[in-house]
């Protein structure tokens, strides 16, 4: 039976429709979902501190709100603002700020502006610190006895524990911040904290991407584009004769990249499954110097965990607005290291730095870290590269060469070197010969 326009079902679900929202193009914060918690919850859940809305509230969390309204009362005595005007720059950008949150936000107009001069002034206090020590008191527990930074920092590159950076800008005036004659501004003291935080070089390149008209929209964000990933290489086609090229890779800048997935999907499936380990490229010829294949630089450590994990969340999100590299990098990554052997590889040649001391804890982090990440067939960044190097590896020479290293030569190349080469130059002439006789008996 159909209803009518008067039945109260129909009046109640039409007013629902009516007050829904349009989508927000500033969304860019958002839970994380659940084929993504399940490898670690930890990853993507604060320990210590409750940044933004999210997670305001939470029994765990709740020792930190004392700390946090003393650094806000300390932002404003050392920037002689008042807390009227503050309340008042927040409320004038509530809708926008709210409009940032991938859900609803039910707290009150108060309570939601409360949270974030509270949250955002934590910040700006923590990064000043950071980078001004003269600021420190002696009752700091973030920074003085017991030292809590290691413990809050973490939870600052949390997805679902973020402000929009817009409102650090906009409670951040230059001049006010002014330490003795320096002025500074909430880029350069992000910058700051994570290069130094996440023992991150090379930086500096990556700067022009976030400062003004480029926007920024929170600091997961913002470390992700301190890590901009270069296209990928075209690698060099075998000349004629069965002459190839050495392939090469390259460490290009200090990252601190370390990821992986566990599962492919759609035709890529046999290309990954196919796609030769550092390791056995290695063996098969590639050499670790400048030249066509290059990966950047990654650093393997406790902290990376955090760090990818919420980058790659960032890429997935349906708010946002960045292409997958990471995730991309992520498969990669995966495919090319499958055992401690290939990790204790790029140690060697300078394009891992391994923090945690052991290439098996390393090759677990890197085959974990990464679980329910999705791949687009269509469109993966490396989908070119895994068939080139499959393709380098299955040629006869390289998988001969691969062969004579893995089962006859352990020990770095020496003169076992001329010896094998010696012997892929006979088996490479008996295949030339039989090629030769079989086609002669074709005839």
């Amino acid at each position: 039976m159909e209803l009518s326009n008067h039945d109260p079902l129909v009046t109640s679900m039409s007013e629902e429709l009516d007050r829904l929202p349009p989508p927000s193009p500033s969304c860019c914060i958002y839970r994380v979902p659940k084929r993504l918690r399940r490898v670690s919850e930890k990853a993507y859940t604060p320990q210590v501190v409750s940044i933004g809305p999210l997670h305001h509230g939470k029994e765990a969390l709740k020792a930190m709100e004392e700390l946090k309204y003393r650094y806000l009362k300390d932002f404003l005595e050392r920037t002689d603002v008042t807390l009227e005007y503050c309340i008042r720059r927040i409320r004038d950008k509530e809708a926008v700020l709210r409009s940032c949150y991938a859900e609803t936000i039910k707290f009150t107009s108060d309570e939601f502006v409360r949270i974030i001069l509270v949250d955002a002034a934590f910040i700006i206090e923590i990064l000043m610190r950071f980078r001004y020590k003269k600021l420190r008191v002696p009752t700091d527990r973030i920074f003085n006895k017991p030292r809590m930074l290691e413990d809050v920092w973490p939870d600052m590159r949390m997805l679902e524990n973020q402000l929009p950076f817009f409102i650090l800008v906009d409670l951040f005036d230059q001049e006010r911040n002014r330490v003795d004659t320096e002025t500074t501004s909430i880029i350069d003291l992000s910058h700051h904290f994570f290069k130094n935080l996440m023992y991150l070089k090379d930086t500096e390149d990556a700067l022009p991407q976030i400062r003004p008209p480029h926007e920024v929209e929170h600091f997961v964000d913002f470390v992700r584009k301190l890590y901009p990933l270069p296209p990928p290489s075209v690698l060099e086609v075998p000349q004629a004769r069965g002459q190839s090229k050495t392939l090469a890779i390259s460490s290009m800048r200090s990252s601190s990249f370390v990821v992986d997935v566990q599962q492919a999907q759609g035709p890529l499936e046999t290309l990954l499954t196919l796609t030769p380990s550092m390791t056995q490229l290695y063996r098969a010829g590639v050499k670790f110097e400048d030249g066509v294949l290059e990966i950047p630089k990654i650093t393997i450590s406790d902290q990376s965990e955090v760090t990818l994990t919420n980058l790659l969340v960032y890429e997935q999100s349906l708010c946002q607005k960045v292409e997958n590299y990471i995730n991309d990098y992520v498969v990669i990554l995966n495919i090319l290291v499958k055992t401690p052997e290939d990790v204790e590889l790029l140690v060697k040649n300078g394009i891992v730095e391994n923090k945690l001391g052991d290439s098996s804890k390393g090759c677990t982090m890197i085959k974990n870290l990464a679980d329910g990440v999705v791949m687009d067939s269509e469109e993966f960044y490396f989908a070119t590269l895994c068939d080139d190097l499959t393709k380098y590896y299955k040629m006869f020479r390289h998988r001969g060469m691969e062969y004579l290293i893995k089962h006859f030569f352990n020990s770095p190349w020496t003169t076992k070197e001329i010896i094998a080469a010696v012997i892929l130059l006979v088996l490479t002439l008996i295949q030339t010969v039989c090629s030769v006789i079989s086609a002669t008996q074709k005839q």
